[in-house]
């Protein structure tokens, strides 16, 4: 009884937490519609992705711009396009966005790799150190950072002498750590 209470408790507050995160390009979220005929729900209810250009298309309106806004701000945007156009006299949208979407992995050389939760200020090295620390033989001097097709390779020792050049990571980025040859 009390193990189904906490997995509640966690899914409420996850279910709160990412429903205050603002939407970025290439989240995935799910829109849910009610309100509608039952064969337009099926056919709507699906999981949408933010494009390149901060939208997602949705079915009779097009593209609304999702990049910015939190769920809930986009589904109002989402329900008053439906009115505003004469689709839907009353249409009640729901957004819950994909949780797998907000982290960052850390791998290689650390102690404990693993999928780091994304934070708003999270850098290159709270996301290392998130996942351990640097194990004994990591190399500090390469270590890669991995967004999207792109890839940059940074000194972290050098952000520790200067904070300031540490990286902001963003949702999805991997970190490697390499091994150093002795």
């Amino acid at each position: 009884m009390q193990r189904n209470f906490l997995v509640y408790l966690f899914l409420v507050l996850a279910s709160i937490a990412f429903g205050q995160a603002t939407l970025r390009v290439g989240d995935p979220l799910e829109l849910k519609i009610g309100g509608v005929p039952a064969e337009e729900q099926a056919q709507m209810n699906n999981v949408y992705t933010v494009d390149a250009n901060g939208s997602i298309n949705i079915p009779y309106i097009g593209k609304v711009s999702a990049q910015g806004l939190t769920p809930s701000e986009l589904a109002r945007s989402i329900e008053g396009a439906y009115r505003e156009h004469k689709i839907y006299t009353n249409p009640n949208i729901t957004i819950v966005m994909q949780p797998t979407s907000r982290f960052v992995n850390v791998g290689g050389s650390v102690r404990a790799p693993s999928r780091v939760p994304f934070t708003e200020d999270m850098t290159l090295l709270t996301a290392i150190n998130a996942a351990g620390g640097f194990n004994d033989f990591a190399d500090q001097r390469h270590v890669r950072l991995l967004r999207g097709s792109q890839a940059q390779v940074f000194d972290v020792r050098k952000f520790r002498k200067d904070p300031s050049l540490d990286v902001k990571l963003q949702p999805g980025d991997k970190v490697e750590v390499p091994q150093s040859f002795f």
